[in-house]
């Protein structure tokens, strides 16, 4: 018996063993094919060294950023103002606990008279005092008032006196800045209101009595402020203009937007901003034949003041290349809180600024080559400033991350942009980004799916959602209008959102904005820079990689837009696209490296579009064959559609020149802005005036020729061009 039982467990203890051992087998199999399929999910990135993107991904805070911004979000930060100052010694102060060089509050004069460029400076505005409430008797007076009716029915009326009134708060600048729009002027107040509903045109007025009056309008200030104080007589404004047309528009009555009144019109006045459910209101009340009575009480104005432009650098390590720059930049200047715009912008600078510092400290980044410098100015107006008034800076920016709204979460609904440069511009620079973003979003997606990621690019204190960023088309609106205009030429990465349901409203606060969203932005910026500036021979076969893809990318587009256009004439769309294509490559040759682009990559690149672009129609409009050549006055420099001054109308109007057709043309991809930015930008000397209409027209879709040849004319008239011989 005993033997048969150590038999039995000898048996047993066999078949233990081949089971363990079948199950190691399986283990191993497993961690092996784990190990294979890990491999080939593993994406590596783009561009840097591994280490140098670890470094990066691990010192880069979210948490950081959004601390800086809720300490800029404090100040109502308009140009030239005291808040703007303010926010401007805040963000210096950090630069310099980071430990930057050449860390300066550069001030240039602004007083409405002196030009920069393309920019009439506009004075300085601050404000002390501004409260608007409604007048209206009290519960005692109106009794009293009713008593006096009933027994005097033929009398006019019983005033109850001062004592016999009360005031209720409607809008106070101390408590929501934003509610006074931007130049208002001081004045104390008491006056009916009167609805003309948009307010910008003469018809809006017909039949209704408002001189003395406020009016309630749907627009702008600025929009009506000439027709209505100037024309009318009104003697102030109550606006409830609603944001930016997206598909949220009008969905929450409480929200009110910043606004504008026109800076340089001679009939200064006053206008408070107020919500659509406020607006609401006071409309259905006058409909119903109440009076209402207004006390507004403002002590506010322009006065010389200066552009302030926050900078600082860490120098380069290359003695021949130091000089030339890669910039960070931002705009700091909006209304309170204005936390997407744009403080998310520049505290996300900030925090590459000082990640970058750091790790070049602790040695764990080599220092780059170029100087990396960064920029804090007010929006568009600051950086035309800069660049006049500094033309060195111009000279040795090679290239610009520009920051405008990054950090939008969830709530704001947006959208995160990585957006090419205008066609007049090609640059590698834009590859460069896309390169960096489109690996975060390969690993946020990989982290969002499966919680398992190498680079989740995620804040502790942030959301764990996938960054799903678009590489999109050039769009006009920021800063990086001015460094790609043609006087400069400097080619600009634009990071931003779009669309964000609480733009220049009261509700762009910090609670919307999103640290691992901070977090991501500052790293495509901080790793595009970073390779910008260190970006040398041993690089190039890897950017003219990224040029290939390009290529192809381009072959779509052209197949895309190919589908939309009805009219054919002889193929310049794929003339204009192929010509493209070689100063796209060449552009590496603007930072000074030794380059050897070989016809073959070239041709290759070539190829990709023509594979693609078999059969296709172009689409120029009929036109005669303009043959005239225009070159840029160099004395002119900026974009023509600057802030709060429309240098183009100004002159066109001073030279009686009419205001041309393009101004006014919507295209398949584009509007006027754009028609008549790139216009201007194509412009080089060597093009005719059909070369720029093939060009616009390859960009944003048909246009007539002649309307870009008025449009050139015109320009040519007020002295922005001039016909090359």
């Amino acid at each position: 018996m005993r033997a048969a039982r150590l038999g039995d467990v000898e048996i047993r203890m066999k078949k233990k063993r081949r089971v363990v051992l079948a199950l190691v087998i399986v283990l191993v199999i497993e961690v092996a094919l784990g190990s294979l399929v890990g491999a080939a999910l593993a994406q590596k990135p783009p561009l840097l060294p591994e280490k140098d993107v670890a470094a990066l991904a691990n010192e880069l805070s979210g948490e950081t950023a959004k601390r800086n911004l809720e300490g800029i979000a404090r100040f109502h930060r308009q140009r030239g103002s005291h808040g703007f100052h303010e926010a401007a010694e805040l963000v210096a102060e950090r630069l310099r606990a980071y430990g930057l060089s050449d860390v300066a509050i550069l001030q240039f004069p602004a007083d409405g008279k002196i030009f920069y460029g393309t920019q009439r400076s506009r004075p300085a505005w601050d404000v002390e005092v501004g409260e608007l409430g409604e007048i209206f008797a009290n519960e005692e007076c109106k009794r009293a008032q009713k008593k006096y009716a009933e027994e005097h029915p033929d009398s006019s009326g019983y005033s109850c006196g001062l004592a016999g009134v009360e005031q209720r708060s409607i809008a106070s600048y101390e408590a929501e800045p934003v509610v006074l729009a931007e130049d208002s002027e001081s004045a104390d107040v008491t006056a009916d209101l009167v609805d003309v509903g948009e307010g910008t045109k003469e018809s809006d007025y017909a039949g209704k009595d408002v001189k003395g009056k406020i009016v309630l309008v749907s627009a702008q200030p600025g929009a009506v402020q000439d027709l209505a104080v100037g024309k009318f007589g009104a003697t102030g404004i109550v606006s409830y203009a609603q944001n930016q047309k997206t598909a949220w528009w009008g969905e929450d009555e409480n929200l009110i937007r910043w606004g504008h009144l026109e800076t340089f019109s001679p009939n200064k006045t006053f206008a408070f901003m107020v919500s659509l459910k406020t607006a609401r209101g006071f409309k259905e009340r006058l409909a119903h034949g109440e009076e209402i009575l207004l006390h507004a009480v403002v002590k506010a104005g322009q006065h010389p003041g200066n552009y302030e432009v926050v900078t600082a650098t860490i120098p380069g390590a290359d003695p021949k290349l130091k000089d030339e720059e890669i910039a960070f930049s931002c705009h700091l200047d909006h209304q309170r809180p204005g936390a997407n715009d744009n403080a998310s912008g520049c505290v996300t600078i900030l925090e590459v600024a000082r990640t970058l510092q750091k790790l070049i400290n602790e040695g764990q980044l080599a220092r780059p080559a170029r100087t990396i410098r960064f920029i804090f100015p007010p929006e568009i107006e600051g950086t035309i400033t800069l660049l006049n008034a500094k033309p060195e800076f111009a000279k040795h920016m090679k290239a610009v991350v520009h920051m405008d709204m990054v950090g939008g979460g969830p709530e704001t609904k947006a959208v995160f942009h990585v957006t090419r440069g205008p066609m007049s511009l090609p640059s590698f620079v834009h590859d460069v980004a896309w390169a960096f973003a489109e690996w975060v979003n390969e690993e946020s997606y990989k982290f969002a799916a499966t919680g398992k990621a190498e680079y989740p690019l995620v804040a502790p204190e942030g959301g764990k959602e996938p960054l799903r960023a678009e590489y999109s088309a050039y769009t006009m609106g920021s800063d990086h209008d001015v460094y790609q205009d043609s006087s400069f030429g400097i080619p600009a990465i634009y990071l931003n959102d779009w669309p964000d349901r609480y733009i220049h409203t009261n509700f762009d606060t910090a609670a919307n904005i999103d640290p691992t969203k901070l977090k991501r932005a500052a790293f495509i910026g901080a790793a595009s820079g970073y390779f910008l500036a260190r970006f040398g021979p041993a690089d190039l076969q890897t950017v003219l990689s990224l040029l290939e893809q390009d290529s192809l990318r381009i072959a779509e587009r052209i197949k895309s837009q190919r589908r939309q256009v009805n009219e054919c004439d002889g193929g310049e769309l794929q003339r204009f696209q192929q010509g493209y294509i070689r100063p796209l490559a060449w552009s590496v040759s603007r930072f000074d490296v030794a380059i050897n682009i070989t016809t073959a990559a070239l041709a290759r690149m070539g190829q990709n579009i023509d594979r693609n672009s078999e059969g296709m129609c172009a689409y120029l409009m009929a036109g005669d064959s303009i043959a005239e050549v225009y070159r840029r006055n160099p004395s002119v420099k900026g974009p023509l559609a600057v802030f709060g001054y429309d240098y183009f109308s100004e002159h066109a109007k001073a030279a009686g020149v009419a205001t041309p057709r393009l101004l006014s043309y919507e295209g398949l991809w584009g509007s006027d802005e754009e028609y008549a930015y790139e216009t201007l930008n194509f412009v080089d000397g060597s093009r005719s005036a059909l070369d720029v209409g093939h060009a616009v027209s390859a960009e944003y879709g048909p246009v007539p020729v002649e309307m870009v040849v008025e449009y050139l004319k015109a320009l040519e008239k007020i002295g922005v061009v001039e016909e090359a011989k």
